[in-house]
């Protein structure tokens, strides 16, 4: 039987009268890639946001190992061991590489604004293992190469690696990936596609929002569709594929369900 990391009941948001994610039910399995599909507007990305802690959520229960955590704040969420990517990655951009992962780390150190004034011994040990952990996600993401480089001076492709990098570099259970192949070409797709496939490699449970359904497709294990804020199926991709109701809320009425 499957270890549940995480699970949703009846998770509602609600924005004034719309009701952008709607009693949704949904479990992920612990280190294994789920996927989280709809059509635009479809509450993907506010289901993130309740799972990461941005948004309160209205009603409904979330679970962490067995802990409930639906009214927890971000920085709590992330010391839970939820770590995060947006669509659009914003770094750092007048620091290096290496300055932007260092802060990544602080999150699992102890000293403080004392042992900054004093320079205490304690926060030269916290800087030493910030700059051993941000080289570790660095290398693990295979961008060691540009670690003195300004941020502002890397690809796109290369930005979504470093996000990967900094999320990794917190320790996380579980990493939130949203739209991690968005606005790069098919050949880096297929490059981040192997990067989430190596994080999953290592134990770490993945969850990602994307519309790219060959990579997802080639990716998940599990699968969940949202449409219009709420859960309409879930399973394995081959069960999706020939779902009627994802056919024709999302993968089209032409979609070739043997494909």
């Amino acid at each position: 039987m499957p270890e549940i990391i995480l699970e949703t009941k009846a998770l509602t948001k609600r924005f004034g009268g719309l009701a952008a994610v709607k009693d949704v039910d949904a479990k992920v399995e612990k280190g294994r890639i789920t996927a989280i599909i709809g059509p635009n507007g479809a509450g993907k990305t506010t289901f993130f946001n309740l799972i990461s802690g941005t948004f309160p959520s209205t009603s409904g229960e979330l679970w962490l190992e067995g802990q409930r955590v639906e009214r927890k704040r971000p920085d709590q969420m992330a010391q839970l061991g939820i770590a995060r990517t947006f669509q659009t990655t914003s770094l750092f951009d007048g620091a290096t590489v290496m300055d932007n992962l260092i802060v990544g780390h602080r999150l699992r150190t102890s000293s403080g604004l004392m042992d900054a004034i004093f320079q205490t011994s304690r926060l030269k040990a916290d800087e030493r293992s910030c700059r051993a952990k941000a080289e570790e996600a660095l290398d693990f993401v295979g961008l060691t190469h540009v670690a003195n480089r300004l941020a502002a001076d890397v690809t796109q492709e290369e930005r979504k690696r470093i996000a990967f990098a900094l999320a990794l570099a917190t320790d996380p259970k579980i990493l939130l990936l949203d739209e991690p192949a968005g606005g790069v070409n098919p050949e880096e797709t297929v490059g981040l596609a192997d990067l989430i496939r190596k994080i999953s490699a290592t134990g770490l449970t993945v969850c990602l929002i994307e519309h790219k359904m060959d990579m997802v497709m080639g990716l998940a294990d599990h699968i969940i569709v949202l449409d219009h804020g709420e859960k309409i199926a879930d399973g394995t991709p081959a069960e999706i594929r020939a779902n009627p109701l994802v056919i024709e809320a999302y993968l089209g009425a032409g979609h070739d369900a043997a494909a």
